[in-house]
């Protein structure tokens, strides 16, 4: 098969698809890999390091996706590359369809077969290429937040671990899963005094085992939120339906009963947010102030440590990237659940019922395809 790699056009996002050692993989299984010049020395790969590894360099974006029969990408296309996607080609990217409808519809009238990393679903319910970029993500929440809470930030001026004689700052996570989890063991091992919130009293059960003293867990309700949000000095959005909308767990009422300069970080953002007050900003821009409370959304939180990022990101979406090249993805989605629960979108139709059912759009059975 013929994999095309192009250059990450979003704000300030540095990763890449494959890895020098990625594509070594395919290109010994056969494969032609197409590389987009610099498209790695975001993350840390140089041109050179893709050229020994048996990859053909492409000066532009557009050779790439008329070449390529699959094109590997990290974020969804944006505006500037729809035109670019051809009939019948596989795309294999983060895509979280269900926030953004032009997105949708751009990739139903192009007739391509999506296929997003984020509903790539094994058996037992866990996703497995999302979970790198969650644990990424959960862990940068923590960094982040403890950067916001400063005051030339806007924050509340308050040190994450406080110091001897001054309590620690107090961490609300919604969500014990991926990001949650994350999340909290860097934040306790900061020294903040941390609650997790979850609706699965066996996942609390389960983290209440595993984490420190000062993280402590609650079912999750929306009149415990209310309580608990009046005093967080920091609150991690982490929470995710597959493929569909976040629910909205903080609504903008709760905002007025928030201390000034509380920060709110919304990791969910990307699947339209479990805060409501919460739009989708980008590293250059970072955070925005509503009833003073600070909110960083930005959505594409690993691609600020495109090193770490690409390199978790290729180890966990490699072996499918392989199964798709040698088998075709009809036939690789056809002995594969999981991959088959990836199909989003195939030549105009709606295959992921969340996707549907997000904009009202009609819903076919994957199986017609298959």
């Amino acid at each position: 098969m013929i994999i095309g790699v192009p250059k990450e056009i979003k704000n300030n996002e540095n990763r890449v698809a494959l890895t020098p050692a990625g594509t070594q993989e395919l290109v010994k299984r056969g494969h032609t890999v197409h590389v987009q010049k610099t498209a790695g020395v975001g993350s840390g790969f140089f041109d050179e390091d893709y050229q020994r590894a048996g990859a053909t360099l492409i000066d532009n974006a557009a050779e790439i996706f008329s070449k390529a029969e699959m094109i590997m990408k990290v974020k969804e296309p944006i505006e500037q590359e729809y035109k670019l996607i051809k009939k019948d080609q596989l795309v294999f990217t983060y895509f979280h369809f269900a926030s953004y409808e032009p997105l949708t519809k751009a990739m139903i009238e192009s007739g391509a077969v999506c296929l997003a990393y984020e509903t790539v679903e094994r058996i037992d319910g866990s996703l497995p290429l999302l979970v790198p970029m969650s644990e990424v993500a959960g862990r940068m929440s923590i960094q982040e937040g403890a950067k916001y809470l400063e005051k030339p930030l806007k924050g509340r001026g308050i040190l994450l671990g406080g110091v001897p004689g001054v309590k620690p700052a107090k961490v609300l996570v919604l969500g014990g899963g991926v990001v949650g989890a994350n999340a909290a063991k860097i934040a306790a091992g900061m020294g903040a005094d941390v609650t997790i919130l979850d609706l699965n009293l066996n996942r609390l059960r389960y983290l209440d085992d595993v984490m420190p003293k000062n993280v402590h867990t609650m079912v999750s309700n929306e009149y415990t939120i209310r309580e608990l949000v009046k005093d967080a000095d920091l609150i991690i959005g982490g929470v995710l339906v597959p493929g569909a909308k976040a629910p909205k767990l903080i609504t903008r009422d709760m905002l007025k009963t928030m201390r000034p300069g509380t920060v709110l970080v919304d990791v969910a953002v990307d699947q339209g947010g479990c805060i409501e007050t919460c739009r989708p900003t980008t590293h250059e821009d970072p955070t925005f102030i509503i009833d003073d409370v600070v909110h960083y959304c930005v959505a594409n939180m690993p691609g600020a440590v495109p090193y770490t990022s690409t390199l978790a990101l290729t180890n966990a979406t490699l072996p499918y990237a392989i199964r798709l090249a040698s088998q075709g993805w009809k036939k690789a989605c056809e002995e594969s659940l999981e991959l088959r629960l990836g199909l989003n979108v195939i030549r105009g139709e709606v295959v992921y019922k969340a996707v549907a059912d997000a904009f009202n759009l009609h819903y076919t059975d994957v199986k017609k395809f298959l």
